[in-house]
């Protein structure tokens, strides 16, 4: 069976103890879904000092954001990958762990992980989902940290509570695969399927499903997959086109899936980038996207909606990674999420 670890203390730099030089680890708090609430301290590893945590937007609104891992590449293995990923979500939390805190209404949580340690991914996405559920009927901001892209369904099991029947949902995905594979019987779900079963649960309770996906490139899709897109109406954009004269025509693609939905998860694929910017993903794209400005200004468009129940971050594979590249711009994004809500 998966198995849930609670979060560890994390470490970095400590410029002082003062707001104005405090970084995430110097306020991260830790918690596990479904126990009872955290508390307003934090200890700090390796002392035995307690930093008081800085309250959050005294006297307003409170946005709680809580990362969780998923640590998995059992979906990777089954199609076909190269394994590694499940220690992604360590690996993140590294990177994020000296940012400085330029954040004042919100509050910033580490939620553990879920581990898919014995092969039986259907029930992690399970232990992932529930997890996940809880978050969210508790008003946190899920970011979800992986991880293979088995990752997304897991997500989107957690979500699930939050879309009515004979309602909307909508996905975003920066990818350079569309994850459309039909699951096998005798394989079981992988990195490879997630979006094709969120189609099939659409469908059988009566729910819209409006599928994007940002970067897919003509060499990593079979025509089997460009089919199976057209038959769902799914909408994407290839690599090639993601260019800044095209950005009002993607916009208009976001702007669909926004409008058209009542709820909307987002899912970025590390391997949606260049192999010289994110080197370590089961699956390097050598002339995939940039993450440029014109990649942060959608990502932060998306999140500006107010549409999006749970983010997810898939493919960071540290086995691969070179000068832990991949690992420190995801943790980038992460970073830009957490202004974003900030500022929602």
């Amino acid at each position: 069976m998966p198995t849930y670890t609670p979060p560890q203390p994390w470490q970095g730099r400590i410029d002082g103890d003062e707001i104005n030089v405090q970084r995430w680890h110097q306020v991260i708090r830790l918690m596990s879904p479904g126990s009872s609430a955290p508390s307003d301290t934090v200890i700090r590893a390796g002392s035995d000092a307690i930093n008081t945590v800085r309250p959050a937007n005294v006297g307003g609104q409170t946005t709680k954001v809580a990362l969780i891992g998923f640590c998995s590449d059992e979906g990777v293995r089954r199609n076909h990958g190269r394994v590694g990923a499940k220690d992604g979500p360590a690996a993140i939390r590294k990177a994020c762990a000296n940012f400085p805190v330029h954040f004042e209404k919100l509050e910033l949580y580490d939620a553990g992980d879920v581990l898919c340690d014995d092969g039986d991914l259907e029930a992690a996405q399970m232990l992932m989902g529930e997890k996940i559920q809880w978050l969210i009927s508790e008003q946190y901001f899920p970011v979800v940290l992986g991880g293979g892209h088995e990752i997304a369904y897991a997500n989107f099991t957690g979500i699930q509570q939050k879309i009515q029947k004979n309602g909307s949902f909508g996905v975003v995905n920066f990818d350079a695969h569309f994850d459309l594979r039909m699951v096998d019987e005798k394989v079981g779900a992988t990195s490879g399927t997630g979006f094709c079963q969120m189609a099939n649960y659409c469908k059988v309770n009566k729910v819209e499903y409006h599928y994007l996906a940002i970067g897919i490139q003509d060499c990593s899709n079979t025509k089997l997959l460009f089919d199976t897109a057209r038959s769902i109406g799914a909408l994407y954009t290839k690599a090639e086109e993601f260019t800044n004269d095209q950005l009002e025509h993607i916009l208009d693609q976001i702007n669909h899936v926004l409008y058209e939905s009542d709820i909307v998860q987002l899912s970025i694929d590390m391997d949606v980038f260049t192999a010289g910017n994110a080197p370590g993903v089961s699956a390097p794209a050598f002339n995939g996207i940039k993450p440029n400005a014109l990649f942060k200004r959608l990502l932060r468009h998306i999140v500006f909606s107010g549409k999006v129940a749970a983010i997810d971050i898939a493919e960071v594979n540290p086995l691969y990674d070179v000068d832990s590249r991949t690992a420190r711009l995801t943790a980038s994004f992460v970073f830009d999420i957490v202004q974003a809500l900030e500022r929602g």
